[in-house]
């Protein structure tokens, strides 16, 4: 592949459905919880919405609780950019639970925390 045809991409940023480090200890954490019946399924990156004319939102995981609820969270390690007021924005318009998720240090204790929209 030509220098010309790759593409490029911001420092940090992985190409979509790629998941980073975070992302990928979530899923482990979601499919121990799929295994303990906590949750029916999960899946990655499976859905966008669209929250204005150019401007969509695409979270991390779209997760269905043990009571069939649609739950559509969203993994940081910290709020950059605009990611806070999308999530905001979608959460006004559509008709899901919106977490935001953050992985707690050892000296925290470890597993997550969460921050519902």
């Amino acid at each position: 592949m030509l220098n010309s045809q790759k593409k490029l991409y911001a420092l940090g940023r992985l190409k979509s459905g790629e998941m980073n480090k975070s992302e990928a200890a979530y899923a482990q954490h979601l499919e121990q919880l799929k295994s303990a019946g906590e949750i029916l399924w999960y899946k990655f990156e499976a859905v966008t919405l669209k929250l204005a004319k150019d401007t969509r939102y695409t979270p991390d995981f779209v997760v269905m609780s043990k009571n069939c609820g649609l739950e559509l969270h969203e993994v940081k390690g910290f709020w950059q950019d605009d990611a806070k007021a999308k999530i905001k924005v979608a959460a006004s318009l559509f008709p899901f639970r919106f977490i935001a998720v953050f992985i707690r240090t050892k000296k925290e204790g470890g597993g997550w925390r969460t921050e519902e929209f």
